[in-house]
């Protein structure tokens, strides 16, 4: 019985910790950015979108298309930072596995 209570102690401790780490990674900025800086976003570590700051010198009204690719393509390099960060935060409690909802 009392290793059954030393262990749900343990459970609940590892419980905390992992809430904690869960917590600092919204408190953790991320930024990706694309064409050598001229776009670049922010995204915090729950892999919320924080900001976009475009370069004036990328907006051409003839070519709408290649700012939207820059935008994307800098929306994505953070947004993937963000997963290996949450990856590497977090498994260092799941021991690497991916457990859904989790993060």
């Amino acid at each position: 019985m009392n290793n059954m209570n030393q262990m749900m102690k343990q459970v609940k401790k590892m419980q905390e910790q992992m809430l904690k780490a869960q917590e600092e990674l919204g408190g953790k900025t991320i930024e990706g950015s694309s064409g050598g800086g001229v776009v670049t976003v922010q995204v915090n570590g729950h892999k919320k979108l924080l900001s976009i700051q475009i370069k004036p010198e990328v907006v051409d009204p003839e070519d709408i298309e290649m700012l939207q690719d820059l935008v994307i393509t800098a929306v994505n390099d953070a947004l993937t930072q963000a997963e290996e960060l949450a990856n590497n935060d977090m498994g260092k409690f799941t021991g690497g596995m991916k457990i859904p909802g989790l993060f």
